[in-house]
């Protein structure tokens, strides 16, 4: 089965991420205070590294994924504006990035959501899922019920 992988992060980044755990106290501190421009919350050096290591990736994430980071902020501003986020839906797909898995005549098929809204079969590309479950299964299956996905645009019943 193909795996799917994640765009890989430069040498450099990765360079910097994998010395974290060799650096002094005082070092990660100077190195925080560079990233984030404030002191540190907590002086733990567990902490230090784990957050130093996030924002060091999502600072190179964001070169490319500038939109979608923003995006990010957006919902988060939401959510602690409003206490609840609106369902992440684009034209009844899975976001970006979703892996469905569907277990079939005794085999995993994975499908992962390409950041155009197609979707990636085992290095083939197709416009939908129903593509998809037909050509897994060689007869006409409506997509998102092949893959357990809730119907597009269908409304919950009142409780």
């Amino acid at each position: 089965m193909k795996k799917t992988t994640l765009p890989s992060l430069p040498t450099a980044v990765l360079t910097r991420i994998a010395a974290l755990p060799t650096l002094s106290l005082k070092a990660l501190n100077a190195e925080w205070q560079t990233l984030f421009d404030h002191d540190p919350p907590l002086t733990h050096r567990r902490f230090l590294e784990r957050r130093i290591a996030y924002r060091l990736q999502e600072l190179e994430w964001s070169k490319t994924h500038g939109a979608l980071l923003e995006e990010n902020r957006q919902r988060v501003a939401a959510f602690v504006e409003h206490g609840a986020l609106p369902p992440r839906v684009r034209n009844g797909k899975p976001m970006p990035g979703t892996v469905l898995i569907r277990h079939f005549n005794g085999e995993d098929h994975q499908v992962t959501v390409t950041d155009d809204g197609d979707f990636e079969y085992r290095g083939q590309r197709f416009g939908s899922l129903s593509a998809i479950a037909k050509h897994i299964t060689g007869t006409q299956w409506s997509g998102p019920k092949f893959f357990g996905l809730p119907t597009a645009g269908k409304k919950e019943s009142a409780r």
